[in-house]
């Protein structure tokens, strides 16, 4: 089941205010160039980068488990062009193939055992189109990220203040969890999230299982390259073997 963060609607509500456009959204962007394709949204959200896609003329498909984060997507200025589909990343099916099928926002550290992520990777796998190419990021477990996670925030939403204050509560092998708390006027809700994060070669062990290899792997945005030391990111361009 998706985090309350996801499934609340109070809280989807801002979830735009927290995770807005930024430099990771141009990137998926620009894959998207060279006229229209057929693409696939895994994990989309509140629809962002499927509403961007759909204002270029592309036809584009969004898939979510969360019921809440998808009635905010479908109020996006082009929300009425984009297909939504509210399914699990391990069971969404589709006659569609897809030119680009890309997962953002680290949604692939919500999957916590291997089979999970094996399930994921078919689905992609099962409706990647012929030459098509599959997108997605993971962060870097070298890093140190319970130092970063500790943090608060102000968000106002219309008339209201909304004060999050996120806490790690765990760090247990490759798995960190953590409680995020917002404080409304009137109420205070608290998110439990578990991520797991996964190395570079252990992703790769797992693409090949399902008949996919890199194409390219990256450090960043700007396409540097990964350096398992420094790089915060791990970005995928992925093809069929």
């Amino acid at each position: 089941m998706p985090d309350l963060h996801y499934e609340h609607p109070a809280l989807a509500a801002l979830y735009d205010l927290d995770s807005g456009w930024s430099i990771d959204r141009d990137f998926y962007l620009g894959l998207a160039s060279g006229g229209q394709k057929r693409i696939l949204d895994i994990g989309c959200g509140t629809g962002l980068l499927c509403d961007a896609y759909a204002s270029l003329g592309h036809q584009v498909t969004g898939v979510d488990p969360a019921h809440a984060m998808l009635d905010v997507a479908r109020t996006k200025p082009y929300g009425s062009h984009v297909e939504w589909i509210e399914s699990t990343a391990q069971s969404f099916r589709s006659d569609k193939r897809f030119d680009l099928i890309i997962m953002t926002g680290n949604a692939l550290q919500v999957f916590l055992e291997d089979q999970e992520v094996l399930a994921v990777f078919e689905t992609m796998r099962r409706h990647l189109a012929q030459d098509g190419v599959i997108a997605f990021e993971t962060r870097n477990p070298a890093v140190d990220w319970p130092a970063r996670w500790d943090k608060d925030a102000t968000h106002i939403l219309g008339e209201q203040t909304i004060l999050q204050s996120r806490k790690v509560l765990k760090k247990e092998g490759d798995r960190i969890s953590f409680e995020t708390r917002f404080g409304f006027p009137d109420k205070q809700l608290v998110s439990f999230s578990e991520l797991r994060f996964l190395s570079k070669s252990q992703i790769e062990d797992l693409l090949l299982k399902r008949g996919l290899k890199p194409k390219a792997i990256y450090g960043g945005w700007e396409k540097q390259p990964f350096d398992a030391a420094t790089s915060d990111d791990i970005v995928f361009l992925i093809e069929a073997v």
